[in-house]
């Protein structure tokens, strides 16, 4: 099966998921900056979720450049995943709107933690199609980031219902770690590429 459609499909749903997001956003009653203060945390909920929907956009067109084609199972998979993001602008504003009060930040911990875990359910999914010396197999290998930041998701949920901040902190981190983005799957492509 051609991944064109996939990829295509895939990030119109992203698209739509930040546009929803930032629609959440309600413009202030007020003409000075006064009037912004109240939305503080709901645009720092929306910057957090940006910020991953970027990551995700970004290591998913990397994935499926790797991919040669797709499978049925590689297509559920991607829609598993798409499910988990698409709750991301629903726990954001709850998050936000409620000043990162303990079980909205848990929730939003949750919904990160099925997200990476989807993820990493396509990954394997795709790499049991095109068999373990595949290049997002090679990529892949260990996935010390992918294992690091389920365990920060583990940590932080019900860490979240103690000390939201620090919840938050667990989250932030994990972003972070995943700002740069993989070169792994980038570099086994070119290297593929020069041997051709």
């Amino acid at each position: 099966m051609n991944k064109t459609r996939l990829e295509a499909f895939s990030d119109g749903v992203l698209a739509i998921i930040i546009t929803i997001m930032v629609l959440e956003m309600k413009v202030p009653h007020g003409e000075d900056f006064a009037a912004l203060a109240p939305l503080l945390p709901v645009f720092l909920s929306y910057v957090l979720s940006f910020v991953y929907l970027g990551i995700y956009w970004n290591n998913h067109h990397h994935m499926l450049h790797a991919a040669r084609q797709v499978s049925g199972p590689v297509l559920w998979a991607n829609l598993h995943l798409l499910f988990w993001l698409s709750l991301l602008p629903f726990v954001t504003g709850w998050m936000g709107e409620n000043h990162f009060a303990p079980v909205p930040a848990a929730l939003y911990g949750m919904v990160l933690l099925m997200a990476s875990i989807a993820y990493w359910i396509l990954a394997h999914t795709i790499v049991s199609c095109e068999g373990k010396d595949s290049v997002l197999a090679r990529a892949i290998g260990k996935d010390f980031k992918g294992n690091i930041s389920v365990a920060l998701y583990v940590v932080a949920i019900p860490l979240a219902f103690f000390n939201q901040w620090l919840a938050q902190l667990f989250y932030v981190a994990v972003a972070m770690m995943w700002l740069v983005p993989d070169r792994r799957i980038e570099k086994l492509l070119a290297g593929a590429d020069h041997k051709h």
